[in-house]
């Protein structure tokens, strides 16, 4: 296995996770369970123990999966209130994994200016992709890893065989943009799951010997789409070394994965089930050989 692939993670005091432990990740970990049973706190937390080198990217991290991100106060500079609310909500969680040990814990919130900078500059290798996709300023940096291995028309052809609709992809005065019917449409004026399926594709280059973590993966309910998905991202890991972590509460999501892995004889896999019993939270970790008896 690559050395910086998470293998296991144990956490406390961080959402719905009080104490809680499981192992036996993969190259690529599929999260399923019912609906608000933690699958996307889960997947956040790892992501939240891969991004935490110091306090700094602690605190990146944290910020990357909060709804504060959206806020344009608190990407301008926003206030003291704010910024020590925020600090507050994520005091004293934890989480261990064989590649990094998480404490966020504060002893004194008044000098929040001096330890809490909010010049949050992008890891390059590890991408969060939550429901609703990338904002314009990551998709614009990812794809940036694109350009710089020359992938570009690669890349419009795997968005071109989703949506035969898109011709091309560019970045036009720092907007990502489609180019439909001879015409160059702002990613954000088109349908989200098309910025979702960009964000997905201009990740993969970017999250070379890193992470990729992908929220509601497969939403689309054909089926031919998803399988395509779960053909790219299992293909792409595998050729540039990182490590993808997603989530779905759609039965046709995990058929399609289970169907794409036996396809492509790829081991390196789990599918992971979230349940509760007696207020308890469980993992059940099926790697390759016991998801396909399962699915069988």
């Amino acid at each position: 296995m690559i050395e910086h692939f998470i293998k296991y993670i144990e956490i406390r005091a961080f959402k719905c996770f009080d104490s809680f432990r499981t192992e036996g990740f993969k190259r690529v970990n599929l999260i399923s369970g019912e609906n608000n049973v933690g699958k996307t706190e889960l997947m956040e937390a790892i992501y939240v123990n891969a991004y935490s080198r110091d306090i700094k990217t602690c605190f990146a991290a944290l910020y990357e999966i909060s709804p504060m991100k959206e806020n344009i106060n608190i990407l301008a500079g926003s206030t003291k209130d704010n910024i020590e609310n925020f600090i507050d909500l994520n005091d004293g969680i934890f989480s261990k994994s064989n590649v990094n040990q998480v404490l966020y814990e504060i002893s004194n919130t008044k000098d929040y200016e001096s330890k809490f900078s909010l010049d949050l500059k992008k890891t390059h290798n590890i991408n969060f992709i939550s429901n609703a996709g990338l904002l314009d300023v990551d998709i614009v940096e990812n794809y940036s890893s694109i350009q710089k291995k020359e992938k570009e028309a690669s890349s419009d052809k795997i968005l071109n065989s989703f949506d035969p609709k898109i011709e091309h992809f560019k970045i036009i005065n720092n907007f990502p943009s489609c180019k439909i019917n001879g015409k160059y449409f702002k990613l954000i004026d088109l349908d989200d799951k098309v910025k979702h399926l960009v964000s997905i594709i201009t990740s993969l280059h970017a999250s070379e010997n890193g992470y990729l973590f992908i929220d509601e993966i497969g939403c689309d309910p054909n089926c031919s789409q998803i399988d395509r998905i779960w053909e790219i991202v299992l293909k792409v890991s595998k050729e540039l070394n990182f490590q993808v972590f997603a989530t779905t509460q759609s039965k046709k999501c995990i058929e399609s994965y289970e169907r794409v892995v036996r396809k492509l004889k790829d081991k390196d896999i789990t599918f992971i089930e979230l349940k509760k019993k007696d207020a308890l939270l469980k993992a059940v970790v099926y790697p390759y050989d016991l998801f396909l008896d399962e699915t069988d």
